[in-house]
């Protein structure tokens, strides 16, 4: 009796090991048993902070994430004189949707400088990258509340401080030091992914887009 008590334990134990092995190779792998890919940009979807925005766009129309609902999104800061980090990533973001398509990815470009990038600015500069790309900004007041919800650092300096040299004109001389990360959202609208400019690739964009467009 107690042998046989002893092995429907080991049993029910035996069963439970099993169980917790698949439910774990079940986590892994996709429904066909194959292994679940990963994003090769940083995976930021719990964070509770760059739900979204409400500017005007190159073409005087309000803006939102809703707009671009159905698509992937890839969002941008940076200025207009910006002579390397920002045209380096408007020419990457290009390159994604080029490859993807562009009723597939939007390409959004938001200026930390509105002084100097006036809607005309913006709809000459921003465009030539990409006939798909917007220009969005808004008053002194929208920029701080988007660049606070997103956690974007910028910092207007002379021309002899910072890293970015800008040739101002209209407004003075200046450059502004600024975060210089790709933000991208899912379908949905869901802030997922942030890619730093340290070690972005285009492929790596691209790979990363077409899962969330699987997904």
């Amino acid at each position: 009796m107690k042998l046989r008590e002893r092995s429907t334990s080991f049993s029910r134990v035996r069963r439970r090991l099993l169980l917790a092995g698949a439910t774990g190779m079940i986590a892994a792998c996709s429904p066909r048993g194959e292994p679940v890919p990963r994003f090769k940009a940083t995976d930021i979807s719990a964070v509770q902070w760059g739900r979204g925005f409400d500017l005007t766009d190159h073409t005087g129309r309000r803006r939102t994430l809703a707009d671009f609902k159905g698509k992937v999104v890839l969002l941008f800061f940076g200025f207009t004189n910006c002579p390397d980090a920002c045209p380096t990533a408007l020419a990457e973001m290009a390159q994604v949707v080029k490859q993807v398509g562009a009723d597939r990815v939007q390409g959004l470009f938001v200026t930390v400088d509105p002084m100097r990038d006036t809607p005309e600015k913006l709809a000459s500069y921003v465009p030539a990258f990409h006939p798909a790309f917007l220009g969005l900004r808004g008053s002194k007041q929208e920029l701080e509340k988007v660049t606070k919800e997103f956690k974007i650092y910028y910092q207007a300096q002379k021309d002899d401080q910072g890293g970015h040299s800008g040739n101002g004109v209209g407004h003075g001389s200046y450059t502004v030091d600024h975060s210089t990360g790709i933000y991208i959202f899912d379908k949905e609208g869901r802030v997922r992914l942030y890619v730093r400019a340290s070690d972005r690739s285009v492929s790596a964009m691209v790979h990363d887009v077409k899962l969330l467009l699987r997904s």
